[in-house]
């Protein structure tokens, strides 16, 4: 697909494509009341009581997250992920379409997820579930009956960056890092992970100032450039994004590709690893 965004108008017009397969991936965050971090909670029930016709749904933590991994969220084995998406109904002839109540971090995860296996038909709906209601688009609560697909993993290990590569871009000062976190958190003002602060040298470009408040929607590329002035990403040769567990990162991967930044790649165990190891260096304030 040419874009990462696909419209609402656009996804009625394909609802009836044979090889089209939606997926609601929500999750919702709440804040751990015994400590730090969030507890997290899919959104199957609300899917269950109605969906985009069609839509099937992916617990993205439960399901597509490497249980062998100490870190939460991080992306399994390429074969391992293929295998799971294909028995969802994912071929690779299949078109396939994201969406999610909130903020689209949980759809942009998994785009970059699979965009990472060498699956390039994906894109997610612009102003996701929300936009989708908003408009009165068809509704059912139907259990969708997709056969299992044939999902071809063409691993592109370049999409991922790990602890060994944020402290070469520290030591070296590059490519450009950017946190995805607000701007309380990546100063150290306010603590989630543990230790407060940000990876010295990254610039800061919150996930939430991507998106038009009114429609859910993206900002357009000329209003999104703006945000990335400051860091010089746009006009370097690569760009790594984190956050707390390489989820809202990801909206700010596809916020870059629609600048036209297509070296990006997304630190996967970003803070959620990084404060585990305190002779790492974590910088305060709001200067990179």
């Amino acid at each position: 697909m040419q874009s990462p965004l696909v419209t609402t108008a656009w996804l009625v017009d394909h609802l009836n494509d044979s090889d089209l397969r939606v997926f609601d991936t929500t999750i919702t965050l709440k804040p751990n009341p015994d400590g730090f971090g969030y507890l997290p909670e899919n959104g199957y029930s609300e899917w269950q009581a109605a969906h985009i016709p069609g839509a099937s749904f992916i617990d993205v933590i439960a399901e597509l997250s490497d249980p062998d991994h100490p870190i939460p969220f991080m992306m399994p084995p390429a074969e391992t992920f293929a295998a799971i998406m294909a028995a969802k109904g994912i071929d690779d002839s299949s078109t396939v379409v994201l969406c999610n109540s909130g903020l689209p971090m949980w759809s942009t995860r998994v785009w970059w997820m699979l965009r990472s296996i060498g699956f390039d038909k994906v894109a997610v709906l612009d102003g996701g579930w929300e936009k989708w209601q908003r408009e009165n688009r068809p509704v059912d609560n139907l259990l969708p009956n997709h056969p299992p697909g044939q999902l071809t993993a063409s691993p592109r290990p370049t999409m991922w960056a790990n602890k060994e590569t944020m402290l070469a871009m520290i030591e070296s000062g590059g490519p450009v890092g950017i946190n995805a976190l607000s701007p309380q958190v990546y100063s150290g003002e306010v603590n989630t992970h543990g230790r407060p602060g940000h990876l010295p040298g990254t610039h800061n470009v919150f996930y939430d100032n991507l998106i038009n408040p009114e429609t859910g929607e993206f900002l357009p590329p000329e209003q999104l450039k703006r945000l990335f002035a400051d860091s010089h990403a746009l006009d370097k040769d690569q760009v790594i994004t984190y956050c707390g567990g390489g989820v809202s990162a990801t909206m700010v991967s596809l916020a870059l590709e629609l600048c036209g930044q297509h070296q990006i790649a997304v630190y996967d165990g970003s803070m959620s690893e990084w404060v585990r190891d305190e002779t790492l260096p974590l910088k305060l304030g709001a200067e990179p």
